[in-house]
């Protein structure tokens, strides 16, 4: 804890004084604890600033308590990718007896920041975070503080935080390429979201490919998505409207492959006859649409494992320099890709 002005060691009971909330409110938000009101746990975290309050979890440590439980942020748990990760992360940390608490962040930037302080400045043993989208917000505070934490299919350009992802440039390349060996020239690319290392690398490696086979790159046929369907949907017929639509189209994961797929559907274009499709990730459902998807397959409950490798490394030596994990991709060929006419 920490002294006030006044030489006064500031308590979670000032803070409940100070937030005009209970005792046992103040103890949930600072321990991490999802189940408080957004506005209850901003006015109970803006108490705790201004007293200069910050839990001891150094003092803890060398006092040898733990808690024994770990946050895993992750932008939502509506689809296949998050879920296969958080399998793995779940398998390896019950073998290592540590519990796990979930955070949702709905992709709200303000939300994952907010998890982000109330898990460092409560009473929790490290963090994983699936695909973060605001790290500059608060990464440096995490490497003040020393405490523990991963990344996960995300990267901190300080080089500080330790990191698994798959082999994204690595994959995007074969894809493009596996793409071009089949004949294809006019080939369109869906990002996924701006904020993430992956998106950048993936586009990196799909201008490489296209470059290095002498294929010239066409701004029009890269259009931005967000990893879902819905918007995969939408842009797929923005293709579709241009002068010289593609004859395949590398979408930059599963779900905005099958979004992708669901459009040439609906107009009346035929998956691969028409329009070939790959996709990122080889989620579960790849093997099972109609045409069976051709894709980059991660390997997803592996990424979690390694992960909780990292951060239990972190919790047990805080010193350990950081590491980074990246994780060889793989072409899955399927049925949703074939030469042009």
């Amino acid at each position: 804890m920490k002294k006030d002005s006044t030489g006064h060691k500031v308590t979670i009971y000032d803070i409940a004084r100070e937030s005009g909330v209970s005792y046992s409110t103040v103890s949930r938000v600072l321990n991490g604890f999802e189940f408080v009101k957004d506005v209850t746990r901003e006015k109970v975290l803006e108490a705790a600033e201004r007293l200069g309050y910050v839990a001891n979890l150094q003092a803890r440590s060398l006092a040898g308590g733990r808690s024994n439980v770990v946050g895993l942020l992750v932008p939502k748990i509506d689809n296949s990718y998050v879920t296969e990760i958080a399998a793995g992360i779940d398998d390896e940390l019950a073998k290592a007896n540590l519990n796990m608490i979930l955070y949702t962040t709905h992709r709200h930037t303000g939300k994952e920041h907010e998890y982000v302080k109330s898990i460092a400045g409560g009473m929790m043993d490290g963090m994983l975070l699936l695909v973060p989208l605001a790290i500059n917000a608060y990464l440096e505070t995490l490497h003040q503080r020393h405490f523990p934490h991963v990344l996960i299919d995300q990267h901190d350009p300080s080089g500080i935080s330790s990191e698994v992802m798959g082999a994204n440039y690595v994959g995007a390349y074969e894809a493009t390429e596996y793409l071009i060996q089949l004949g294809h020239r006019h080939i369109a690319f869906i990002m996924g979201l701006v904020e993430l290392h992956s998106t950048h690398e993936r586009l990196r490696a799909y201008k490489s490919a296209l470059k290095d086979h002498g294929i010239p790159y066409r701004p029009e046929y890269v259009l931005q998505g967000d990893f879902y369907e819905i918007e995969a949907y939408r842009v797929t017929g923005e293709l579709l409207a241009l002068p010289e639509p593609p004859t395949a189209i590398f979408a930059s994961n599963d779900l905005t492959a099958i979004g992708s797929m669901n459009a040439l559907r609906d107009h009346g274009i035929s998956v691969p006859d028409d329009i070939s499709v790959i996709g990122f990730d080889d989620i579960s459902q790849a093997a099972f649409t109609n045409p069976r998807l051709t894709t980059i397959r991660q390997p997803l409950d592996q990424m979690g494992r390694k992960a909780v490798e990292l951060l239990i490394e972190q919790i047990e030596n805080p010193e350990r320099p950081s590491r980074r994990i990246t994780l060889a991709t793989e072409l899955v060929i399927r049925d949703s890709c074939q030469p042009p006419e």
